[in-house]
């Protein structure tokens, strides 16, 4: 439904991203994400894990890609 593309964003920052972009999407709605941050591949499961939102998919490779669905509630 969404992309973001966060570039070099280390993560501080793309966790910032990621949540004002949460923030716009519908329920159920999701978001592509790519994240060029070696830390993503920790850091992406663990906040969907902490803010409920599922984690539908990812590809560690770097560019790595997250597919993140906005949680219901």
């Amino acid at each position: 439904d969404q992309h973001l593309d966060a570039g070099q964003s280390a993560c501080g920052e793309l966790l910032v991203l990621l949540h004002i972009q949460m923030r716009a999407l519908q329920e159920g709605q999701v978001l592509h994400l790519v994240g060029y941050d070696r830390g993503a591949v920790q850091d992406i499961p663990a906040w969907c894990r902490m803010t409920g939102h599922r984690l539908l998919s990812m590809v560690e490779e770097r560019p790595a890609h997250f597919y993140i669905q906005k949680r219901r509630r």
